[in-house]
């Protein structure tokens, strides 16, 4: 098989944040899948291809990506952020798995890229410097109990924590039960990152109190980050630096 087949994360939307690996493999794509706003960033060109399809056929485009590398192909499946986190890697290696044996000859690569989670971070400071955790809060693959689960743990080990699709217009009500979770556990003082479309000319930050974060202060395009107890807030006439130390001194009670 001549054919290969990439999966490729575009950052977090600043073409600036691609990585030079990624812009190489699609420089050279015959064929370029994915979700169709991530599609839309990709130049036509000719002797490209461009396969946009809707958000809940992740194990379709994987498929297709396969066939097609198989066929000989040069296939790059393009998530946002990073490939393997909450996106296509793992829908692309799950088709892999239970299709045909062929399939696992073909030259397969994961390029990383630089997620929502790191690129709010480092917009606002430091709030992952220590122990953190990252939670994807829809219930669209997993069931709402499994997500409180996860959620009461992570809070009660004290780990900062990132929040990936907090609200969607067929969810809205779900960001607000994670905040009254997160705040009969951690209390109301824990700074919260409201970091949306960072990167792009419509990012907005802003930091609240867990006790006056609403869920309407989120929506799909919005990447949320909750402190642990030993995060701060340094004020500045630039604005604000959010931080978590990387040294313990003592456990927190």
């Amino acid at each position: 098989m001549n054919g290969w087949l990439a999966i490729a994360g575009l950052g977090p939307g600043d073409e600036a944040l691609i990585t030079p690996e990624v812009s190489t493999a699609l420089s050279a794509a015959t064929d370029v899948i994915g979700y169709i706003p991530y599609v839309a960033r990709i130049a036509p060109r000719e002797g490209l291809t461009l396969h946009a399809s809707d958000n809940r056929v992740e194990l379709d485009r994987a498929g297709l990506a396969l066939r097609l590398a198989a066929r000989g192909r040069r296939v790059v499946v393009v998530s946002s952020g990073d490939p393997g986190v909450f996106a296509m890697a793992a829908a692309v290696f799950e088709a892999l798995e239970a299709g045909p044996a062929a399939w696992r000859e073909l030259d397969i690569r994961v390029l990383p890229g630089i997620t929502a989670m790191l690129a709010a971070a480092a917009r606002a400071g430091a709030p992952l410097g220590h122990d953190f955790c990252a939670i994807n809060l829809s219930d669209n693959l997993k069931p709402w109990a499994l997500i409180e689960k996860r959620l009461r743990l992570a809070a009660e080990a004290d780990f900062a924590m990132a929040f990936y699709n907090p609200r969607s217009k067929a969810r809205p009500e779900g960001f607000a039960r994670v905040l009254e979770l997160l705040r009969a556990v951690c209390g109301d003082d824990r700074p919260v990152l409201f970091a949306r479309a960072v990167s792009t000319p419509e990012e907005e930050l802003r930091i609240v109190p867990l006790g006056l974060a609403r869920a309407e202060m989120a929506d799909m395009r919005t990447l949320v980050i909750l402190g642990s107890s030993l995060t701060r807030i340094i004020e500045r006439p630039a604005g604000p630096i959010l931080y978590t130390p990387r040294s313990v001194v003592e456990v927190p009670a």
